[in-house]
């Protein structure tokens, strides 16, 4: 097993039998495969489904900004957090949440390995066909009245600013008008102007 003398006199280290812990543990491996088959416990490897696309909507925003009282007697699923019935734990920020949800540990519980069926030609296709029949039902669903509506609108805000610009322009003269009044009739006074609060000498 272990001697406690090396082969040199300086050399306090421990030697071991690599030889004969090999044997040893081949002998309990051994034991326990007996074991397990005498008693019919020998378990098949478990085969998981292939991962799939999620048919729900991941829901992030139901408590936001929301205040909740927690106490001690809360259950784990009201606490603050997002919580995950699958796997019976609460992540406490949405980034997390969904790492944990598109995680291993996750995808395990709920039966499915973290391979991806592999797409074949025809497949990719339909798919292709799919998505462009849903571009060009979009197409078709844009309303022409809308699109008036939403011009007529931005034409509408573009007069009222203009006009609004126009009333600050009366308004700049009108000011002009009154400040020129003022100067003459300060020249019919005597005085050079109102504003001045030097003294000229």
């Amino acid at each position: 097993m272990a001697s406690g003398s090396g082969s040199s006199k300086n050399d306090f280290r421990r030697k071991w039998d690599k030889d004969e812990y090999e044997s040893l543990a081949q002998k309990r491996l051994a034991e326990e495969r007996e074991l397990e088959k005498r008693d019919g416990k020998i378990a098949p490897p478990v085969k998981r489904e292939l991962l799939r696309h999620r048919d729900y909507k991941v829901d992030l925003e139901s408590k936001l900004g929301k205040t909740i009282v927690i106490t001690k007697t809360t259950p784990q699923a009201e606490m603050g957090g997002y919580y995950c019935n699958v796997c019976d734990c609460v992540v406490k920020d949405s980034i997390n949440f969904l790492d944990h949800i598109n995680g291993k540990k996750h995808q395990r519980n709920l039966g499915m390995s973290m391979r991806v069926e592999r797409s074949s030609l025809d497949q990719v296709k339909k798919r292709f066909e799919v998505n462009k029949k849903k571009l060009e039902e979009k197409q078709k669903e844009y309303d022409f009245e809308e699109r008036m509506k939403e011009l007529r609108e931005e034409e509408e805000k573009a007069k009222a600013y203009k006009k609004e610009k126009q009333k600050e322009r009366k308004r700049r003269a009108e000011d002009d008008v009154e400040l020129e009044e003022d100067d003459e009739m300060a020249a019919v006074m005597g005085f050079s102007g109102f504003g001045s609060s030097k003294k000229s000498h």
